[in-house]
């Protein structure tokens, strides 16, 4: 069979298998992602795996630049590809995407065993609640200028209708009559 035959056929097989599943998505006809781990895990990532025209014959290229995996460290990230690559190495003239995204699921823990909890220790975290706290601050109004303020505004704090209306008698007067001088 030649490479296209094969891509075919595995991605047929690839899209019954993850019929339904939500973490895993094809972004076109020779390149799929598979997230593993939930979303509020650290350690979770989004692994690509795109196929070069010589697929299976060579390994696929596998991707970790997604923004999803921007809380990745660079060395998770590195041990990542350099276990899947291995793994695709010795799967060689066989289709190994299926393979390489349950080999990804099922030692996701210790691929990401290097991965920090949490990239922010509790400490910084309440310094930046505190900074943030800090600039929340409201301008200080004089007793002056609170009274004017609550003079224009109604018991909702909203201007009352019309405040901005011209007066038009006034106005008139004002200009004076245009008298017709055809």
């Amino acid at each position: 069979m030649s490479c296209e035959e094969l891509q075919e056929e595995e991605r047929e097989v690839l899209l019954s298998i993850y019929d339904g599943d939500k973490c895993f998505r094809q972004l076109s006809s020779t390149s799929f992602q598979y997230k593993i781990g939930e979303d509020d895990n650290p350690k979770s990532f989004l692994l690509e795996i795109s196929w070069v025209s010589q697929y299976p014959n060579v390994p696929p290229t596998i991707n970790l630049d997604a923004f999803y995996n921007k809380k990745l460290i660079p060395e998770v990230k590195s041990a990542i590809i350099n276990k899947l690559l291995e793994e695709a190495g010795m799967q060689i003239g066989t289709p190994m995407t299926y393979t390489l995204f349950e080999l990804a699921k099922d030692n996701a823990e210790e691929l990401t065993k290097l991965q920090p909890e949490c990239l922010i220790s509790p400490e910084e975290e309440t310094a930046i609640e505190a900074v943030s706290a800090k600039k929340e601050k409201k301008p200080q109004l004089s007793k002056q200028q609170k009274r004017r303020l609550a003079e224009r505004l109604d018991a909702k704090g909203e201007r009352p209708r019309g405040w901005d209306w011209v007066d038009v008698v006034k106005h008139l007067s004002q200009i004076g009559s245009k008298t017709d001088t055809t």
